[in-house]
C-alpha cells in the first residue's frame, strides 16, 4: 500500500513537472481537446448554432463591449491602487498601457497574461514600478476580493450544478478566513514579497479595492445577461452571475479560448446546447474585441506620447 501510493506520487510530480517545463504546449493541446469536443458535440446542431450566431442584435453586441472596456479599465485601476500602495510610483497612463497588452495575454491564459502584464510594466517603467515578486503579489489582494465575492455568490450553481446548499457557506467562511489572514500578514509583513499586500493594511485601501472589485464584476454580470437575453436565452441575473463563476473557476485550468463556450454549455446547456454555445461564443468574442478596443488606445496614446527625437515617453 506505500510502496503504490509513492508510486502514485511520483507519477504525479512527473506529471507536474512536465507540465511547469512546457506549458505552451499544454494550453494548446487542452485548447484542441476542448474544441474538438466541443465540435463533435455540436456537429449535429451546427444549423441552430450558426442561426443562433446571427440573430444577436448589433446593439447589444456593441454594449457588450463596451461593458467589458469598463471591466478592463476598473480592473486596471484596482491594480494601479495596489502597485501604488506597494511603492511603486507608475503613472496611471502607463500602468494602463501595460495592463492593456496583459489582457490580450488572458484571451490566451490567465496566467500569461498576467506575466505578460507584469513584463510589459517592468519594461516600461523600470524605475518607478516595484520588483516583479512585489507585483505578483500586488495581485494577490484583488484575486482574494474577487474570489470572495464568487463565495458569497456561489449560491447560484446550487441550481446548474446541483451544488449542496450548505458548500456556498463553507466557501464564504473560507473566503473570510483568508482576508482576514492577508490582512494580518499585511500588517506584519513590509519587505520584498509581502511589500505586494500593503494595500490591505488599512481601511481605505481596502475599501478602494473592494469597491473596484465589485464595480468590475458587476459590469461583467450585466453583459452575460445582455448577451444571454439578445440570443433569447431564459436567464436570470442568477444564471448570469452563474456563468461568471463558473468561467472564473474554469479558467483556471488551460484551455485557452474555448472557455467562454465550455462554460456556458455546462451551465446553460439546459436551455438548448447550440444557443447555450453561441452564447459562449459571442461572449468570447466581445472580450477580445474589448481588449483590442484598450489595446488599440494604448498603441496610439504611446505614439502620441512618445518624443519624437530622443523616443522618450514622458509620461
Amino acid at each position: 500500500m506505500q510502496s503504490a501510493g509513492k508510486a502514485a506520487a511520483g507519477r504525479f510530480h512527473r506529471l507536474r513537472s512536465s507540465i511547469g517545463r512546457h506549458p505552451t504546449a499544454v494550453t494548446v493541446g487542452c485548447t484542441l481537446t476542448v474544441a474538438v469536443a466541443l465540435v463533435i458535440g455540436l456537429w449535429g446542431k451546427r444549423g441552430d448554432f450558426g442561426s443562433a450566431l446571427g440573430d444577436a442584435p448589433w446593439w447589444i453586441l456593441g454594449l457588450a463591449i463596451l461593458l467589458q472596456l469598463i471591466w478592463l479599465v476598473l480592473r486596471s485601476e484596482a491594480w494601479h491602487v495596489c502597485v501604488g500602495a506597494a511603492g511603486g510610483a507608475v503613472s496611471r497612463r502607463r500602468l494602463y498601457r501595460a495592463s492593456s497588452v496583459g489582457y490580450l495575454g488572458n484571451l490566451f491564459n490567465s496566467q500569461f497574461g498576467l506575466g505578460v502584464r507584469i513584463a510589459a510594466l517592468r519594461r516600461s517603467a523600470p524605475v518607478d514600478s516595484p520588483g516583479v515578486s512585489t507585483l505578483l503579489a500586488a495581485e494577490v489582494p484583488i484575486m482574494v476580493v474577487e474570489g470572495a465575492l464568487v463565495a458569497l455568490t456561489s449560491f447560484t450553481l446550487i441550481g446548474p450544478l446541483g451544488v449542496a446548499w450548505w458548500v456556498p457557506l463553507i466557501c464564504l467562511a473560507f473566503a473570510l478566513v483568508v482576508i482576514g489572514i492577508l490582512v494580518r500578514v499585511a500588517r506584519d509583513r513590509r519587505e520584498g514579497f509581502w511589500a505586494g499586500l500593503a494595500v490591505m493594511r488599512g481601511l481605505q485601501g481596502r475599501s478602494r479595492i473592494i469597491g473596484l472589485v465589485v464595480l468590475a464584476v458587476s459590469a461583467q454580470v450585466v453583459r452575460n445577461w445582455l448577451v444571454l437575453k439578445g440570443l433569447g436565452v431564459d436567464v436570470s441575473v442568477f444564471d448570469s452571475v452563474a456563468l461568471l463563476i463558473a468561467a472564473a473557476v474554469i479558467g483556471l485550468l488551460p484551455i485557452g479560448p474555448t472557455l467562454g463556450v465550455a462554460t456556458a454549455v455546462l451551465i446553460l446547456g439546459a436551455n438548448g446546447v447550440a444557443l447555450s454555445a453561441a452564447a459562449g461564443a459571442l461572449l468570447t468574442a466581445t472580450a477580445a474585441v474589448g481588449a483590442l478596443c484598450f489595446a488599440s488606445w494604448a498603441l496610439v496614446d504611446r505614439m502620441r506620447r512618445t518624443d519624437p527625437v530622443a523616443g522618450a515617453l514622458p509620461i
